[in-house]
This record gives structure tokens, sequence and C-alpha cells, in this order.
């Protein structure tokens, strides 16, 4: 079967994150948005694990469902809602000195039931505070937390999560490395996948050849349930954790593509400096030695700037494992700019509901109905912007050093 799957969010245990990211809230928004499968999130943290064991329920073999006693209504008529599944997920962040440098790496896990996220929880104890946050800090080298992972469950995945952030990820220009095998040396074997982030996608990321043998997946990163599917994998497999687990590994059988968000949305696209208001190109940050003209000071290296130092092609490469990739924008932000009000407003999620109500969830409206349609239930203009954004015709400003870029669609 083909679904859409969101396998990295936070659960209201996770720091700075939005409390209505329980069970019933995620399933909630993952039928409105179109995913049959999300990660739990906070898998490590013992209070989200003992909420999960209470409100779910095992379906499919290794994943989960909500126990029928805590479903929220839905809100309004949603035709071809999917069947929502829970797969047992969480990040955690490593920090550790390695060849003479401190490194910061956020790493994506998926396990294949409750026991192996006991066992893990207790490897992990001794190198970190679980309790204290739902994505915790290891004092770990990320060799030895993908070799702990392997042995308390030899099925889990393990995915470097969001390579390119400046300061936690793999290859981040503040903390990362030049090559997957300086990070998981013997191990990198095991590594099969990774996540792109919402600051490239993976026209940029085929521009490096070291990444032509891994799959390119997308997750939303999400802190609130609204947030979900606005980068998401789709998959055509068998709904189970093995299905999964296949699809995410060489040769990738049932690995069908991912919908992006636009790149230059994400807050660490371009390089800048926040503080000092300066937003910058790699080039203009290369032209003035990385200095901020305001306070001298280094200004903070994004996403674009070191895929382009890293790249060896000039063009997207098209390897084996390379999949489509299409770029979209929530429909909230699209009803929003069409009437030209905010996206928070009650207009805005009149004009919602009823395009769910008549055509089912997010992801199909902006992919899938026609624009003929969509006209009809919520006038040309919001169709309009549909169509704008299926076409790429934005004008986006770039983010950068956390701020999130800007998109115009009329």
């Amino acid at each position: 079967m083909q679904y859409w799957a969101d396998l990295h969010l936070h659960s209201h245990y996770a720091m700075a994150a939005s409390k209505d990211a329980i069970p019933e809230q995620l399933v909630f928004w993952a039928r409105r948005k179109g995913l049959t499968l999300v990660g739990t999130g906070d898998l490590t943290h013992p209070g989200w694990r003992a909420e999960l064991r209470t409100k779910l329920e095992e379906a499919e073999e290794g994943l989960w469902r909500l126990k029928p006693s805590y479903e929220l209504p839905p809100g309004s008529d949603l035709p071809m809602a999917p069947t929502v599944r829970f797969v047992l997920a969480g990040e955690v962040c490593t920090i550790y000195k390695k060849a003479g440098k401190t490194r910061k790496v956020h790493h994506l896990i998926l396990l294949p039931h409750f026991e192996a996220a006991e066992r893990l929880a207790n490897r992990l104890d001794p190198y970190g505070k679980l309790a204290s946050n739902g994505r915790p800090i290891l004092k770990l080298d990320s060799r030895d937390l993908l070799a702990i992972v392997l042995e308390v469950a030899p099925q889990a995945v393990l995915i470097p999560a969001h390579i390119w952030t400046p300061h936690y990820s793999v290859f981040g220009m503040n903390t990362g490395f030049s090559s997957l095998e300086e990070c998981y040396e013997d191990l990198t074997g095991e590594i099969h996948a990774v996540e792109t982030g919402l600051s490239s996608d993976p026209a940029m990321n085929r521009k490096l050849s070291i990444l032509d043998d891994y799959a390119l997946v997308s997750n939303s990163d999400a802190h609130s349930p609204v947030k979900l599917a606005r980068e998401a994998t789709l998959f055509a497999t068998e709904l189970s954790f093995s299905g999964l687990r296949q699809a995410l590994r060489r040769p990738f059988t049932g690995l069908l593509g991912t919908v992006e968000f636009f790149p230059e949305e994400g807050k660490y696209h371009w390089d800048g400096h926040r503080a000092c208001g300066v937003q910058w190109s790699p080039q203009q940050t290369m032209g003035a030695g990385g200095k901020c003209p305001v306070c001298g000071r280094r200004v903070t290296v994004g996403v674009l700037h070191r895929v382009t130092a890293l790249a060896d092609r000039a063009e997207e490469g098209q390897p084996p494992t390379a999949r489509p990739a299409q770029r979209l924008l929530s429909l909230t932000k699209i009803i929003a700019e069409a009437e030209r009000v905010g996206e928070g407003t009650k207009k805005v999620q009149r004009c919602y509901d009823q395009l769910l109500a008549s055509h089912g969830p997010e992801l199909s409206i902006l992919r899938e109905v026609s624009i003929s349609a969509l006209a009809e239930t919520a006038g040309a203009r919001v169709a309009e912007g549909v169509r704008r954004v299926r076409q790429g015709l934005l004008k986006v400003t770039p983010g950068y050093d956390g701020v999130y870029g800007a998109v115009e669609i009329f």
C-alpha cells in the first residue's frame, strides 16, 4: 500500500514544545494532513513512554494505534481520512570531542517495540538526563550511540537528523564532519538514509556524490501537531515496522519520494547574523571574510553555504537512490494570503475545514485535487494560490541564523 509518513516530531516532553502534542492531537492532525504513519517522538523520556503505553495498543507488526476511548472528534466531515499508526521514534543529541573539535549531532531513532525502547533508555541513562528533555543531550560519540542502538535492537533504524543544520548535525558547519565515515567510522555501513532537514531539499543534497548511496528522507521536525506534514516521505510497502525498515535500507524498495518545505523558508538556509539584521548569500559571506559588518563577529554560516562548500557537482545528480520531490506550502498559509488575513483567523479556519470536508486531507488538496474543483469550494483566488505553489511561482526571502524565510504567493 502507499502511505505518507512523518517520522520526526517532538512530544510535549520536548523542551519548548507545545503542550497539546499528545497522542490524541497527533492522530487528529495526522488525519487532517493525510498521514498514515507518524513517529511518537521522545522515545527515551520515561513519562512519554508511560503515556504512550497507556493510550496506544498494538496494531500491525511493530506499529501502534490510539485506543478508541482516546480518539478526538474529527472536527469536520473528512472524507478519505487515513487510518493513523505510530512507530516508536525519538531524537537524541550527542555532544562530544573528536579530532580536536566539539561535535554536536542529532539522530533520529526508530524502534520495533516498547521493550527495545526500555532497554535503550536503560543503556543511555548514564550518558545524560533522560527525564529532563524529550530530546536528551548525551555525552556519547555518535558511533557509540549507533552501536548501542543496534545492540539493544538489531532491527532498529538510525537516521542522521537534519544533516545540514549549522549547530547540531552530522554535516553542520560549526560542529559537524565532512563525511559520514568520519562520524560513524566502522559502523557507517549501518547508515542507509539521511534526513535533509527544512533548510535543504534533495536537489541540493544530490550535488554531493558522497550521498549517492543514501536515501534522502523528509520529516516535519514538528514541535506542535499542526506542523505535521510540512515535510513527509511517501512509501509503498506493507504497513509494518519490517516494511518501513526495508524501504529505508538499500535498495530502498518501497521508497517513492518526498514532499518538501521550500528550503529558502528554512531558518538556516542563508548565512547571517540575526542580532544585527545581516542576511547574506554565501557569496556575500565569502566576500566579507565571514565577519558581520555591524559587530565584527563571525556570521552563522547556513545550509546553502555548507552544501556548496562540500558539493562536487554543479548540478543535481541522479543516482539510483534518487526519488521525486515536490515543494509545498501549508494550506492555511495559501488561504491566508489569498484572503489577505492572518493565518490564525477564523476565516482561514472555516475555509480550511470546508476544503477538507469537500476534498479530503491537506496533502491530497495540495497535490492532487483539480484547480477547478478547489475554485468551486474556496474561490478562484485560493485555487490560484494552490496552482502557484504547485508550479513554484513564488517569491521567497531566505531564512538565516534562526529566522524563518518569508514566502509570498501573490
